[in-house]
């Protein structure tokens, strides 16, 4: 069960934007991953209060069975259902009760925390050298989770297996353009861990990623 914590900044600037504590584990019926995110000036980031909170559970072929976001005025409650369903809610104190409903035709849910990356790549199933794949996504947006449809490609371009004193561990390649601008960016993970990816460091992981199975080759 890989449990460790991610600082997450602008891809462009590089502005501190807090770091996300996390944990994960691949169970019989697929994945969950939960987290909770820090201010970056935190000083005692364990006993920080929450800026955010994330709960993802996908199946076992990565669709989003359940997902939950959290932040300081809203939540979002979210599944796979004839495309994708969620409910977003203002929760600061003396807001509106101003619940929105909604649905759109796509395939799951991203978002600025790492496990999106991993979610669709467990989603995809993409095979080293096979042809970009388009994905439909939606983007709930930080602070408030303001939902956007987004298209991307992605390619697994690389696969590569490093020695370690755990065993072997591979590590995959991804290229991801977002089909609005155009833009490419290369993301690396190894099972149910980033690695490495714009805005994301992995600054400390406490177990080796999980190797998580393909359901067509199980």
């Amino acid at each position: 069960m890989p449990r460790g914590r991610y600082s997450l900044h602008d891809p462009h600037d590089r502005t501190p934007l807090g770091e996300e504590h996390f944990q994960c584990a691949p169970g019989p019926n697929g994945w969950r991953y939960v987290s909770r995110t820090t201010a970056p000036d935190d000083d005692t980031p364990r006993h920080a209060p929450d800026r955010g909170t994330l709960d993802l559970t996908l199946d076992a072929r990565g669709r989003p069975l359940r997902l939950e976001l959290r932040t300081a005025d809203w939540q979002v409650r979210a599944a796979a259902l004839d495309g994708v369903t969620w409910v977003r809610t203002p929760t600061a104190p003396g807001a509106p009760a101003d619940t929105t409903e909604a649905h759109a035709p796509a395939h799951a849910f991203t978002g600025d925390s790492p496990s999106f990356l991993v979610a669709t790549a467990l989603l995809l199933r993409l095979r080293p050298g096979a042809p970009a794949t388009r994905v439909r996504l939606v983007s709930f947006t930080q602070p408030s989770l303001a939902p956007r449809t987004v298209e991307q490609s992605w390619a697994l371009v690389h696969r590569e297996a490093h020695a370690t004193d755990n065993g072997p561990l591979t590590v995959d390649e991804y290229q991801v353009r977002a089909l609005d601008t155009g833009e490419e960016h290369t993301v690396h993970l190894s099972g149910d861990v980033v690695l490495a990816a714009p805005g994301i460091e992995l600054e400390d992981l406490e177990s080796p990623p999980s190797a998580l199975q393909d359901p067509d080759t199980a």
